[in-house]
């Protein structure tokens, strides 16, 4: 289904509220509900929201991880290597 065919005035929604949740649970595209012509909401499963949720997440550490190079806070692996065996080492002793 194209969103473009997925959308539906907030009517539509009231009168075929269990066809659609079933729909979208089938892992059917999610419906734009309009409400006086203009998008309002989207129903969606939860298992796409959820989905949608964990990308976002991932995309917010990515966001922050370019931000920290771009602000210079980084540190060289083998620095990172040297410190972990120094770590491991002290923690045997």
């Amino acid at each position: 289904m194209r969103y473009s065919e997925s959308i539906r005035p907030i009517s539509y929604l009231k009168a075929h509220t269990a066809e659609i949740i079933r729909e979208v649970a089938e892992g059917k595209s999610p419906y734009v509900i309009t409400q006086h012509g203009e998008a309002r909401a989207v129903v969606q499963s939860v298992q796409e929201y959820e989905q949608m949720q964990e990308t976002l997440a991932l995309l917010k550490i990515l966001a922050m991880g370019e931000q920290e190079i771009s602000d210079g806070k980084t540190v060289a692996a083998s620095d990172v290597f040297t410190e972990a065996e120094r770590m491991i080492d002290n923690s045997q002793s």
